[in-house]
Order: C-alpha cells, then sequence, then structure tokens
C-alpha cells in the first residue's frame, strides 16, 4: 500500500511560480508510474505530466508543455511539479498519483482510471 502527500499549493500571480511536492509512503522510484492530475471545478480530471519508473520517460500535456516540469528525488521518496509562467487557466485542485503498470496494463498515462494510489489533494490558484 502506498500512501501519497501533495503540499506545495497556494495562490500565485499570472506568469509565477509554484512548486507541488508529493512524498510517498515507500520507495516507488524504481517500479511505479507516477503522475500529476488536475481538477477544476466543473471539469474532469486531467493528466498534467507523468514520469516513468528510474526516471526513464515523462510525458506532459499539451497545456502545460515547456512550463511544469515533473521530477522525483528518490532518496526523498519524492515526486515534484516545478510549475513556470502560470496561468489562470492552471487553477484547480492537483493530485499525486501511481500505479505499478499503467502502461503495461494497457492504460494511458492521461487517463485517471489507470491509477489505483492518490493523494488528497493540493489547491492551485493563479490570478
Amino acid at each position: 500500500h502506498v500512501q501519497l502527500v501533495e503540499s506545495g499549493g497556494g495562490s500565485a500571480q499570472a506568469g509565477g511560480s509554484l512548486r507541488l511536492s508529493c512524498t510517498a509512503s515507500k520507495y516507488t522510484y524504481s517500479r511505479y508510474f507516477m503522475a500529476w492530475f488536475r481538477q477544476a471545478p466543473g471539469k474532469e480530471r486531467e493528466g498534467v505530466a507523468t514520469i516513468f519508473p528510474r526516471g526513464s520517460t515523462t510525458y506532459y500535456a499539451d497545456s502545460v508543455k515547456g512550463r511544469f516540469t515533473i521530477s522525483q528525488d528518490s532518496a526523498k521518496n519524492t515526486l515534484y511539479l516545478q510549475m513556470d509562467s502560470l496561468k489562470p487557466e492552471d487553477t484547480a485542485m492537483y493530485y499525486c498519483a501511481a500505479d505499478l503498470d499503467v502502461i503495461g496494463s494497457g492504460g494511458s498515462w492521461y487517463d485517471p482510471r489507470w491509477y489505483y494510489y492518490w493523494g488528497q489533494g493540493t489547491q492551485v490558484t493563479v490570478s
């Protein structure tokens, strides 16, 4: 069982930056697919970025490509999302997610249905 705890959300002005953190209760770096999702009021949860086991591959949603960076620190069991050049449309609840085998199970990294473990979310508001 993996527990995920997000932190680092808050308020920022358009053009500003925030860094989200997601600390896992167990070692996830080498085995788990990790991802950030977000959900704005009245909208579906959408994939923002993912990092494959051992950091071998990263993917981003087109809406954040070039502005957001996903990374992880294996020593700290922590996943990060560096968000730069923030826009008001980035306002949402951001969630950290993990699963052992999204791709091998035939899933898509941006589809929340393929992730078993979720954090409680952290709010990001951009004005």
